[in-house]
């Protein structure tokens, strides 16, 4: 053993000794630094597992032109990699909440099976801080008309409000961002809060831990509810299964403050502390647009068919969770099941009936009365005048009574006017208008003192028994 070596043990009292470079040097690596921190630190904020691996980066230095060796490349990403993980954790502040003081509300995306097709819904997530209590529900969008519909679908599924709600600055709440936790709110957004007496709460742009219930929220039942792949026929099946999984997930699982109850029956006792829960929110966006000459407006991508009345004039559009309502001076001229497919074209044949009253002719290949969905009666009384010279202006002079008597009366005429073995538009017309004729007048009562005892009997046979006399 070296003279040296046994001196060094000897005189620090250390048995064992470690050799570390001071400096290592990187002759070939060293203009190739700056990109491969680049491409370090932004892959640093990825999933350790979509991270490459440093035979990964190598390679890409190379097709860069670097021509030094792996273990350069690999030493440099290791020490700068454990350089970053002696950085202290970010620390936090654990949140306590009173029973009916807040919810937290988010947004997630999720993928489904839809009568056999996979489809990427819209989920809504609700979570009242203090009991845990979740609620979900799925959409097609995330639109504000859908927030306001997703709230008061999860206050009738708690019973109640909360008096604060914490969001994070989703456009549909929030137009501007100012200094500290001061922002512009939606006008919408703060009828809908002031409906139901909640006071909203913005948080810090990239903050999420400050709704970090409902963020947890998100992963973990995704794992519970959507994985595997829901198979529905229709997002109603579904919305009503997450409501139910949502309280088998509550009365299962113990809650995280109480351990000693579950969340479900936190939840039962929080109830009493919620607000009343009001009436539903009148939930609409409302936007003017111009109806075509055609009868048509379009909203979301889709065109609506509008009555004949509103053609070429500007109408108000109110689109609603399920429905999209539009009106002319106040009264709704159109009112339609909302479609979430795009460029699709949506009739109501019934609008363009008083044009049709003008151009009959428009009743054979007019695209809205294609497939027209009739009432029986009327439907078979379309069959029948098929092979009439005249049937489009017949038929037509039929449902120009709809105007007038309404749909139900002219219903019953075609059908008395069948079950009489004739199908002409004058004879149901006819039978119209005999159904308007006012009732007879009832005759007079006759008093009792008034009355003959003798009725006259109607015999002309006594006329004859004259002229023999005569």
């Amino acid at each position: 053993m070296s003279r040296t070596t046994v001196r060094k043990v000897v005189r620090s009292g250390r048995t064992t000794f470690k050799y570390a470079r001071e400096v290592q040097p990187s002759p070939k690596l060293g203009e190739w630094i700056g990109p491969l921190t680049e491409i370090v630190e932004s892959e640093s904020k990825l999933p350790k597992r979509e991270r490459r691996s440093t035979q990964r980066l190598f390679e890409e230095l190379r097709g860069r032109g670097y021509d030094g060796a792996h273990d350069s490349v690999h030493r440099f990403v290791k020490e700068w990699r454990e350089e970053r993980a002696r950085v202290p954790a970010q620390a936090f502040v654990p949140m306590s909440f009173a029973p009916g003081e807040a919810y937290q509300f988010d947004w997630s995306h999720e993928t489904i099976t839809l009568q056999g097709l996979p489809l990427m819904v819209k989920a809504a997530h609700m979570k009242l801080s203090h009991s845990r209590m979740p609620f979900v529900r799925t959409y097609f969008r995330e639109t504000q008309e859908l927030v306001f519909d997703a709230h008061d679908r999860a206050f009738a599924f708690y019973g109640g409000a909360c008096r604060r709600g914490i969001y994070d600055n989703m456009k549909t709440a929030v137009e501007a961002i100012f200094i500290g936790k001061a922002r512009q709110y939606n006008r919408r957004f703060l009828q809908m809060c002031s409906h139901h007496l909640i006071e909203p709460v913005a948080c810090t742009p990239a903050s999420g831990w400050e709704k970090g219930q409902v963020e947890n929220q998100v992963g973990n039942l995704r794992d519970q509810l959507f994985r595997p792949k829901p198979r529905v026929s229709s997002l109603d099946e579904l919305n009503g299964w997450l409501e139910d999984q949502c309280i088998a997930y509550a009365k299962r699982t113990k809650h995280p403050e109480f351990k000693d109850r579950t969340i479900w029956e936190v939840f039962e006792e929080e109830r009493p502390s919620l607000m009343e829960r009001r009436a539903p929110f009148d939930g609409f966006v409302e936007k003017a647009v111009r109806a075509t000459t055609t009868c048509l407006i379009t909203a979301d991508h889709n065109r609506y068919s509008v009555d004949a009345r509103a053609a070429g004039r500007m109408v108000l559009v109110r689109s609603y969770a399920e429905r999209l309502v539009v009106l002319l001076d106040e009264v709704v001229v159109a009112n339609h099941l909302r479609s979430f497919k795009r460029d699709q074209v949506i009739y109501d044949p019934w609008h363009y009936l008083p044009v049709l009253l003008k151009k009959p002719g428009a009743l054979r290949n007019g695209a809205p009365f294609k497939d027209w969905g009739l009432p029986p009666a009327l439907a078979q009384v379309r069959q029948r005048l098929k092979h009439h010279p005249d049937a489009d202006r017949q038929f037509v002079k039929v449902l120009g009574g709809v105007l007038d008597h309404g749909l139900d009366a002219v219903e019953a005429a075609c059908a008395e006017a069948l079950s009489a073995g004739i199908a002409n538009g004058d004879v149901i017309l006819a039978v119209l208008a005999r159904q308007r004729q006012p009732p007879p007048v009832p005759s007079i009562t006759t008093p009792h003192a008034l009355r003959l005892k003798i009725e006259p009997v109607a015999d002309c046979g006594r006329y004859d028994s004259l002229r023999k006399v005569a």
